[in-house]
């Protein structure tokens, strides 16, 4: 099959002809329908994620048809499926408390083993998955994966963001798109941050109530003024110190700051406004994933039409494409995200 190889960081993937993948006795090879390409893949690419390293297949956000299951499979051959990119085991306490998302033995296609970008991917414990519903499309599917289910996770499960509320959202790729459609899908009025113009106005015509430049002064002041006092939720998107920065000093008194950006590198460890989080009585959360017993949530909301999310969708490419968007997260990035739909191209 055709993959796309990280062989050296910072460098294009190599286009290679690979062996299929072996399917696993509680899982399924899916022949992929389309991959997202996600800030976290820039993280392997350029060497800052721990876990990845030269040889890795990467790809985490993807769906496709089921063309191989193994015996003790929940899933069979011709479902179409999406998966959460943690894959849980299903049997430890945290999974066993609903947790599923902090699973200690978790598997991670995209990162430790083979991903999606490539023609087949191997899925164990299948049970983490969910079908697909008729009225979504592969394409937008894709992103459900880590960014939208990343981010109905953030609102609801840490969160617990209520209609009314006023919620910042720093950043405004794909998790912050997801948070800023799915934040309004619950009834929340919706400040964006970002540095480029064009995203910005992305955004507010998906139904911002209000942006801000960040080149244009001090974020949290604006933010404050324009919500009278501050946010009540605050999205960190990025994984940088300035917006998380920014994202703590924006809010009220009992705030409540989500880490969403993953701080890995040389932002793994950052100093941040501790006094701000003191005298304020804020909250800090941290979130990675989504525990996937709250699939069925997130999937009616879509099938009902309470949210559409291919606004996210920016650019269809074939996998020789990957390469120049991962390059792309080196600076500023066009609004939207690009999705492998051609794996031949």
């Amino acid at each position: 099959m055709r993959a796309a190889v990280l062989r050296d960081y910072n460098a294009d993937l190599s286009l290679e002809d690979v062996p299929e993948p072996d399917c696993p006795e509680d899982g399924v090879v899916l022949k992929v329908s389309a991959c997202g390409v996600c800030r976290s893949d820039w993280h392997g690419w350029v060497g800052e994620h721990p876990r990845v390293k030269p040889g890795q297949i990467g790809g985490h956000e993807y769906c496709g048809e089921v063309v191989e299951a193994g015996p003790l499979a929940t899933y069979a051959v011709g479902d179409m499926l999406v998966a959460p990119f943690i894959l849980a085991c299903g049997k430890c306490p945290a999974c066993r408390s609903g947790d599923s998302n902090t699973c200690g033995n978790q598997r991670l296609p995209g990162f430790v083993e083979p991903g999606a970008f490539a023609e087949y991917v191997a899925v164990p414990h299948d049970h983490n998955l969910a079908r697909l519903p008729e009225s979504l499309s592969p394409t937008v599917a894709a992103g459900l994966g880590c960014r939208v289910t990343t981010a109905w996770h953030a609102l609801t499960g840490r969160a617990a963001l209520a209609p009314g509320e006023w919620l910042a959202v720093h950043g405004t790729g794909g998790i912050g798109l997801a948070c800023l459609i799915l934040g309004r899908a619950m009834g929340a009025r919706v400040i964006v941050v970002d540095v480029v113009a064009e995203k910005l106005s992305h955004a507010m015509g998906l139904g911002a109530e209000a942006a801000v430049d960040a080149r244009s002064g001090d974020v949290a002041r604006q933010i404050r003024e324009i919500t009278g006092g501050g946010a009540h939720v605050s999205i960190e998107a990025l994984g940088i110190a300035a917006t998380t920065n920014a994202s703590i000093e924006c809010l009220r008194p009992l705030g409540r700051h989500v880490q969403v950006g993953m701080p890995v590198g040389e932002t793994a460890r950052m100093e941040i406004n501790m006094s701000a989080v003191y005298q304020g009585n804020l909250a800090l959360y941290g979130t990675r994933g989504m525990p996937a017993w709250k699939y069925p949530s997130l999937l009616g909301l879509i099938e009902a039409g309470r949210v559409d999310m291919a606004p996210m969708i920016a650019r269809e490419i074939g996998l020789s494409g990957v390469s120049d968007e991962l390059r792309a997260f080196n600076g500023p990035t066009p609004p939207g995200v690009a999705v492998v739909t051609d794996f031949l191209a």
